[in-house]
């Protein structure tokens, strides 16, 4: 309980070129431990702002990527979702757009593979984007489709020769997030997590060819976000809660009314099974969540409440594996905030 003094305090903050849009999940990182350095990105209209910051929080670097169709209009594109694919071989940082699908090597200098979306395909009066990005079984990366499409690019270890190897037909309505395993799914469990707006959640088996294993079916609200974690399914929604279901059964274990208003992010600390939500009502909170061995029960236990005063928040990321620090974006916010243990 709340005896127990905070867990986190607040950092530095790392200062933006522009400010984050109000999308889901919009705010991604990157550790490269080795280096001491950490990725930040947001979106912001046509463009995603990156920042990489050292270890210590004292030195940082920016780049801009404006996305751009190819070809002599040059249109520039509503961004989306920007978040790095970390692969055994390679990462890469992926974003969508209202125009296409674009991978870039992880420091944004290079890109690699630019997918362009069909527009010419949807009825005219429908929006057409992409959203939802998740690497899946080491050689994938899954994006969604406003369709309802999720496209499987299989990803080589080095080189630009990127292929739609597989298209998942289940969703009716538009992709909102894709998560991938993050700790040891137990057998027959699946490893992907899709969500769409209506809130409907597909559990996946990826690999050669992906099986669909569940359907969990629409709830009548939106599913913005979702994590798996040890076979855990974490679902957040536009009316506040958080739902945690079994991968293999699509039982559900667990709900919590978490937010008084809709839930812009969830993030998952494979390490330690803590949970981190951040939602429009201006609040991040952090649950842990275990699994009881004896009754297969999933159980959750509120361990933090920050409140970010006036922000109403959409993207909140752990920076490391443990859960011991995180960051969090806010709609017209011109700064990351940084929280870490106390």
């Amino acid at each position: 309980g709340p005896s127990r003094g905070r867990m986190y305090r607040k950092e530095k903050s790392i200062q933006l070129k522009s400010s984050s849009s109000a999308l889901y999940n919009n705010l991604s990182v990157l550790r490269l431990p080795d280096k001491q350095l950490a990725y930040f990105s947001t979106v912001h209209g046509t463009a995603v702002n990156m920042v990489s910051a050292t270890a210590d929080g004292l030195s940082f670097s920016h780049r801009q990527l404006q996305v751009k169709e190819g070809g002599p209009a040059l249109s520039a594109s509503i961004v989306t979702q920007a978040a790095w694919c970390v692969l055994p071989s390679r990462v890469l940082l992926v974003l969508t757009s209202q125009k296409g699908i674009q991978m870039y090597e992880s420091d944004g200098s290079i890109m690699v593979y630019w997918h362009a979306l069909d527009v010419m395909e949807q009825p005219p009066a429908h929006a057409v984007f992409a959203r939802g990005i998740a690497a899946a079984s080491g050689r994938f990366i899954c994006v969604g489709m406003s369709s309802g499409l999720v496209l499987v690019f299989d990803v080589p270890p080095k080189g630009t020769n990127v292929t739609v190897s597989e298209v998942l037909e289940e969703h009716r309505d538009a992709i909102t997030d894709i998560a991938a395993e993050l700790g040891r799914a137990p057998d027959g469990a699946g490893d992907l997590v899709t969500a769409d707006d209506s809130g409907s959640l597909c559990i996946w088996s990826s690999g050669e060819e992906f099986t669909l294993l569940n359907k969990i079916p629409a709830l009548g609200c939106t599913c913005s976000s979702v994590k798996l974690w040890n076979g855990i399914v974490a679902a957040g929604y536009g009316n506040g809660q958080i739902r945690l279901y079994e991968a293999a059964t699509g039982i559900l274990r667990a709900e919590v009314n978490a937010h008084a208003r809709w839930i812009y992010a969830l993030d998952l600390a494979p390490l330690t099974g803590k949970l981190l939500s951040g939602a429009e009502d201006s609040f991040v909170h952090i649950w842990k969540l275990s699994k009881n061995r004896d009754t297969d029960d999933v159980e959750i236990e509120h361990c933090h409440a920050e409140c970010v005063t006036d922000t109403q928040i959409c993207g909140a990321r752990f920076c490391d594996p443990q859960g011991n620090s995180f960051a969090v974006t806010g709609y017209d916010l011109g700064e990351i905030f940084r929280y870490g243990q106390a």
